[in-house]
């Protein structure tokens, strides 16, 4: 079932909840819609629900006008983030709840509402606690029969508000890894809050960054990351290192440090540069002079992260660069040390231009230069 939004607006008093906004959601897909909080994402997908009146504009199911519909006549499954499980009911049956409640002339038989809830747990893993309280029932598994209830009365859409935002870390990508899953076999068209980058790239098919009521971009995960199209989403989507400086004979210059600038981006403005968009080097090179220090380093995984604070020049926040183990061990870097950094590849903000463009760099075959 495809959802198409047209021009759809909200108010809370003064408070524009909603800009007018549209957006096309494909039969299918899976979508994250991605922001800090009172970006508007909540508000959006309980107007999409019916949970939430639109001031303006219209809410289209395939090809049905669901505008004026009430939640009930939707056919909408919502999970919440808190679960909101019955305590006094068995999984079994809150996970039947749903069908138990349909008026009579929709209502499966006792037999057909036993096996679809058998199959339901199957899928979501859970039969075997079929008979057990929620609170006997761990995060994860709680969400699962939040799930489960959900898909019971074959929803057309499945929508989701921070559906993983109470569990741990650990259990956070369990659970994503195996929705994935499960939306690659079922197709189920599902649209999901949350404010996670992660969650939201690793699970969508498309993501759409709110900011203030707004759509800022709608793409492909992949896309999103690699080319941003606003510095808000920029700066939302991971660490950014930002270098602001006037241009000056084919620089751009500020304090102490320059980078090159190709010919045709000789305006002045902002470079872009996510960590892995640098590389550490022993001196400057005919690319860049940018002299940092190392304020902390700290093992993350499968990389160390440097901290860096620059030196003869200004930044709003320090930089960071993550190096591998081996890298690491072979630069040999602590706090206190001073360092320079060339880019590979950054996004350009002109002080003229709204949109970026990108630039990339040669390697330099400056010996001491080692690729992040």
């Amino acid at each position: 079932m495809s959802i198409r939004i047209e021009n759809v607006a909200k108010r809370f008093g003064a408070f524009q909840a909603l800009a007018p906004l549209s957006l096309d959601i494909g039969e299918g897909e899976m979508v994250g819609l991605l922001g800090p909080s009172g970006s508007g994402k909540t508000t959006l997908l309980r107007i999409i629900a019916g949970l939430e009146g639109a001031d303006t504009g219209r809410i289209w199911f395939g090809s049905r006008d669901v505008s004026e519909l009430h939640v009930r006549d939707r056919r909408v499954g919502f999970v919440f983030q808190h679960y909101a499980l019955f305590k006094h009911m068995t999984v079994a049956d809150n996970v039947a709840f749903g069908l138990e409640v349909l008026p009579r002339h929709e209502r499966p038989s006792s037999a057909q509402i036993k096996q679809r809830v058998g199959d339901l747990l199957d899928m979501v893993q859970l039969n075997h606690l079929a008979q057990r309280f929620p609170a006997q029932l761990s995060g994860g598994q709680k969400q699962r029969v939040a799930l489960a209830r959900a898909l019971a009365t074959q929803p057309e859409v499945l929508l989701m508000d921070e559906p993983f935002g109470a569990l741990d870390a650990k259990v956070r990508k369990e659970l994503r890894q195996w929705l994935r899953q499960l939306h690659e076999e079922l197709k189920f068209t599902s649209v999901f809050v949350t404010h996670d980058q992660d969650e939201a790239l690793e699970l969508s098919d498309q993501v759409v960054v709110m900011s203030h009521g707004r759509i800022e971009q709608v793409d492909e995960p992949a896309k999103l990351y690699a080319s941003p199209q606003s510095r808000f989403v920029f700066d939302f989507l991971g660490h950014v290192n930002v270098f602001e400086g006037q241009s000056y004979r084919g620089r751009l210059n500020q304090g102490q440090a320059w980078i090159q600038l190709p010919e045709q981006h000789l305006d002045s403005g902002e470079l872009y540069m996510r960590p892995h968009e640098m590389r550490v080097t022993a001196n400057p090179t005919t690319i860049a002079h940018l002299p940092l220090k190392v304020m902390a380093v700290n093992p993350v995984g499968a990389e160390v992260r440097l901290e860096l604070v620059p030196l003869g020049w200004e930044t709003s926040s320090p930089w960071e660069l993550g190096l591998s183990h081996h890298e690491y061990q072979r630069w040999s870097l602590k706090r206190g040390d001073q360092v320079y950094v060339e880019p590979s590849k950054a996004h350009f903000f002109s002080q003229h231009t709204a949109a970026p463009s990108e630039i990339s760099w040669p390697c330099t075959s400056t010996a001491g230069v080692v690729e992040v």
